[in-house]
Parts: C-alpha cells; sequence; structure tokens
C-alpha cells in the first residue's frame, strides 16, 4: 500500500453561524462535495486540504488484512499531531474532519481519507463552519458558497452488469450446494447494474433525494461513492460507541395487510432470524477484546424502510482505553451481515464467485474528527459515481436455506433506491 510521506501541517478553525435556514446540501458545490447527512443534521465539506490514498494490497494477503485502517490511523494521528485547531463549538464533527471510504477487499484499490477545505455542519440546533489553512494567520471567514440549484440528472441508459441474472442465480444456487457441504455457513453475494447519463451527473441531486427519502438512513458522498446506508457500523462519542446489526430483509408490502404479513414472515423465518444471529455473533466477537462493557440485546427488533424492512439488533459498548474508532472499524469489518460466516472463508468464496471487484462497497464509509468522535457506515444502497456513469451494486446473505430467485429478487428491491434517486 503507498501511502503519503507526511501529512501537511494545517490550521483549523471552527465558529458558530447564526443562519439555520437553507439546507447545508444547497451550500454544497457541484466539484467533488462530501456529504454524511441523517435528516436535517450532519456534515458537509469541499475542497482538499490533505488527502491520503491507499492502493490495493498484494493479492496474495489475507481477505481478513487490516493494514489498510492501522495505516490510515497512523496518518491520522500525524495530521492531528501537527495541526493547530481552534473550535469554539466543540461538538462531534467540529475542529479537523476526514470524510472516508475504505474498499471491502484489502486487495482493492480506492481507500481514501479526505480533509476538505470548508466543512458545514449541523447538530442539536447549532450549525458551525470550519475553514482548514496552510497558512498560521487566520484569515477572514469566507462566505458560504450561495444557495445552488442541483442540476437534473436526465434521461439515463442502462446496461447489465458484471453477471447476467441467470448466471448470478446459477450462482447462488451453487453457493448453497457449497454451504450444505459444510465450507462454510453464510456468504453474502453482490451484483452491479450500470446507468449512463447523457452529462456528468450531479451527485447533489442524489444525496437530496437520498436525504429527504430516507431519513433515518445515513445519506453519504465520499470520493464518488453516494448512497443511503440503513447500517451504522459505528458511532464513537468519547469512550461510547453504538453499532446497528442488519440482517435478513423483506420489501414493503402494497398495502397494509401485506406490510405486515410480510413482517411477520421475516421475524418468523428460520432463515432470517439464523442469518441475523451470525451477524450479531460476528459483532460480539469483534468488539468483545475491545471493550469495557458490551450490551447486545438477545432478540432483533425490526427496522422499517421505505422500500424495504430488516431484522435490526442495536449494540452499545464503552472502549477499552487506547482503542479508536478506526481500531474498532477494523475490528468490525467485514460484518457476518456484509461478507458471511466464517469471515475468511466468506470473502475467499466471493472473491472466487461474484465475478466483480466491489471496490468501495459494503466497505466502511463516514467521517471522523481530531478528538475521537466518528461516525461510519457500511457503504450500501450506494453507487459509485464516475462522471456520466453510476455503477449500482446491491447483495444479500447466502445460506443453507436460500431461495436463489428469491435473493435475486431481494437484490431488485435494494437496487431501487439508487434506480429511483437517479431515475426521478
Amino acid at each position: 500500500m503507498n501511502v503519503a510521506l507526511n501529512p501537511p501541517k494545517l490550521f483549523v478553525r471552527t465558529i458558530a453561524l447564526h443562519d439555520h435556514a437553507s439546507g447545508l446540501v444547497d451550500r454544497l458545490p457541484a466539484a467533488s462535495p462530501l456529504a454524511w447527512l441523517t435528516e436535517d443534521e450532519g456534515i458537509v465539506g469541499w475542497g482538499e486540504a490533505a488527502r491520503l490514498d491507499l492502493d490495493g494490497a498484494p493479492a496474495s494477503t489475507e481477505p481478513t488484512d487490516t493494514t489498510r485502517f492501522t495505516e490510515a490511523a497512523s496518518w491520522v494521528d500525524d495530521l492531528v499531531g501537527d495541526s493547530q485547531v481552534q473550535d469554539e463549538v466543540g461538538l462531534p464533527g467540529t475542529g479537523l474532519v476526514a470524510f472516508g471510504t475504505f474498499s471491502f477487499d484489502p486487495a482493492s484499490a480506492g481507500s481514501a481519507l479526505v480533509v476538505p477545505r470548508m466543512i458545514l455542519g449541523r447538530r442539536d440546533g447549532r450549525t458551525w463552519l470550519t475553514t482548514v489553512s496552510d497558512e498560521p494567520d487566520p484569515l477572514p471567514v469566507p462566505p458560504l458558497p450561495p444557495l445552488q440549484e442541483p442540476r437534473p440528472i436526465g434521461p439515463l441508459t442502462w446496461r447489465q452488469g458484471s453477471m447476467s441474472e441467470e448466471r448470478w442465480t446459477a450462482t447462488v444456487a451453487d453457493t448453497v450446494d457449497r454451504i450444505r457441504a459444510g465450507e462454510l455457513d453464510k456468504a453474502v453475494l453482490a451484483r452491479d447494474s450500470f446507468a449512463e447519463a447523457a452529462s456528468p451527473i450531479d451527485v447533489r441531486t442524489l444525496l437530496e433525494r437520498l436525504r429527504t427519502r430516507f431519513p433515518s438512513c445515513f445519506a453519504f458522498c465520499v470520493d464518488g461513492m453516494v448512497g443511503a446506508t440503513p447500517e451504522l457500523l459505528l458511532r464513537r462519542e468519547g469512550d461510547r460507541l453504538t453499532s446497528l446489526v442488519l440482517a435478513g430483509t423483506r420489501p414493503r408490502g402494497e398495502d397494509p395487510d401485506s406490510d405486515r404479513r410480510l413482517a411477520e414472515e421475516l421475524m418468523s423465518s428460520a432463515k432470517d432470524v439464523d442469518e441475523h444471529r451470525m451477524a450479531v455473533d460476528s459483532l460480539r466477537a469483534s468488539l468483545g477484546p475491545l471493550t469495557e462493557e458490551l450490551d447486545v440485546p438477545s432478540l432483533p427488533r425490526l427496522l422499517t424502510l421505505p422500500n424495504v424492512q430488516h431484522l435490526a439488533t442495536p449494540a452499545r459498548a464503552r472502549l477499552s482505553p487506547g482503542v479508536s474508532a478506526l481500531d474498532a472499524v477494523a475490528a468490525l469489518h467485514p460484518t457476518a451481515a456484509v461478507g458471511g460466516t466464517p469471515t475468511a472463508d466468506a470473502m475467499r468464496l466471493i472473491a472466487e464467485v461474484e465475478g466483480m471487484d466491489r471496490g468501495g462497497y459494503a466497505g466502511p464509509v463516514g467521517w471522523l474528527d481530531g478528538a475521537g468522535n466518528s461516525e461510519w457506515g457500511i457503504a450500501l444502497r450506494c453507487a459509485r459515481v464516475e462522471g456520466a456513469q453510476a455503477r449500482l451494486f446491491a447483495g444479500c446473505g447466502i445460506v443453507a436455506q436460500s431461495d436463489p430467485r428469491a435473493e435475486l429478487a431481494e437484490t431488485e428491491s435494494k437496487f431501487r433506491v439508487m434506480r429511483e434517486a437517479l431515475s426521478d
């Protein structure tokens, strides 16, 4: 992996703002925006004060290798140690902030951390602006960019992804046979799909649609990865950590009766409950060594989203002294909900049969600040946007009871999030 020799010395200033009327996305310039949003809160950034890019590891590297996370953590420590920060707000997401995206597989390129030149944030009714400079003398606070109307995306041309539907369902069927033969317990298989617009896609349009349609999700844009994930890998505030495990899915019904029937079917499904249990057990095993307290409910609850419903288990923990947010990210990724069980066996099977490089899909995405606070989600319900092209992803957990056609239908439900955000 290639790591920048030394991060720059930065001078960071956060001030409170009193204008709470405009939306955060409304202020974003079109060029390379960064965002992490829930409802009307979150942080957005633009410009680039510092950047770390990490190449993929050699193909022979173990699939659970965490080098990209430890090298990123070292770079952040050096950056924080060398920078000077004036922060009059003192909330999570103020001061020095880096947005990040990490590849699903250690052998994939595309892991990056970006420190913006400007960050606009809102939390608990308070709004702030952070400026990041290379010069020690504080400059006058620059004006916010004018309110901007995101560009429409326009007509799209769709094309098949790395596998046809028929080949993908055959791959699922073969994976079920291998699970039943005892090779592993679960593997999460994904598909991709491509959309091409007539002109470069304005990701601010996607962000605004995703933020308003999925207010309980995390709408994100980091280095070309854009989406709305329901899955909180972890939130750290001080020494407190929270996480949300999602595994087991049904679509929403067409009316209240069918919706309720699908929810009851999900809650009573031996296949989905077992899949969810594997994901919860994976979290317990990963976080246990890093925590002094860990509280994980014994039974899941139902999480209802506009397009799908999931089995969900929230977890809370108190981290041991010296454990950073990126230490926890490295321990948790890949969760059983996006990789499988046992982890290494599932990762090898995915690399063997999936027929594509996931890049940042199903990898950690989020932000961290100089005080150690952070929020990281799993990059799901997302697309990789480059110019006029969007590459969409969707996946599902394969276990011994899986039916290939039902798993295909589940990926179609999950594709809807980004397909509709692109097409409206």
